[in-house]
């Protein structure tokens, strides 16, 4: 409902060119024509468009129509990732658990994969399982690692629902 009011208030408060403009962006995007989209959303990035903040993520992240960067895709996930965009903070969380563009820090990226799992993201709760399981960034709890594993299957995520089943076996 939350996510409905939202979406209804942006519908109506976006200005249609800058609507167009994003539309232009995501549609150069997913042809492969980074340059052009590296323009758009770099404007509305710095803007404060939390959409454009992501892709730029995305595209620093992978070196789409840029020099790969992980500082940048840092630096833009976080951005996105702070206004609460549940793709930017999983994707937020990788970079810590991998260390790139930032130190690694499992716990950094417990909070990040937290916040994303949150938002019934099933990577990032399949994830989060995994360092509950793990105890990597967090006490070692697999009560924990075993309700995320059922919320990521509960999303679809295959692997979580081995990993329930495999915990459900032994007890947990």
């Amino acid at each position: 409902m939350k996510r409905s009011v939202i979406c209804l208030l942006a519908i109506f408060l976006i200005p249609p060119a800058f609507a167009n403009d994003l539309s232009n962006a995501m549609k150069a995007y997913k042809d492969g024509n980074y340059e052009d989209a590296f323009k758009i959303f770099n404007q509305y990035a710095n803007n404060g468009s939390v959409i454009a903040q992501y892709k730029l993520g995305l595209m620093y992240d992978n070196g789409y129509g840029v020099k790969q960067d992980n500082h940048e895709a840092v630096k833009w996930y976080l951005k996105a990732a702070e206004h609460g965009d549940g793709s930017a903070q999983y994707n937020l969380g990788n970079m810590y658990i991998d260390g790139k563009g930032v130190r690694q820090d499992y716990a950094k990226a417990v909070m990040w994969y937290g916040k994303a799992a949150k938002q019934n993201s099933p990577d990032a709760q399949y994830n989060l399982a995994i360092r509950y399981y793990k105890g990597e960034g967090v006490r070692q709890n697999k009560a924990t690692a075993k309700e995320w594993f059922g919320k990521s299957c509960d999303n679809g995520d295959q692997d979580g629902c081995d990993k329930y089943r495999i915990l459900n076996e032994q007890g947990i």
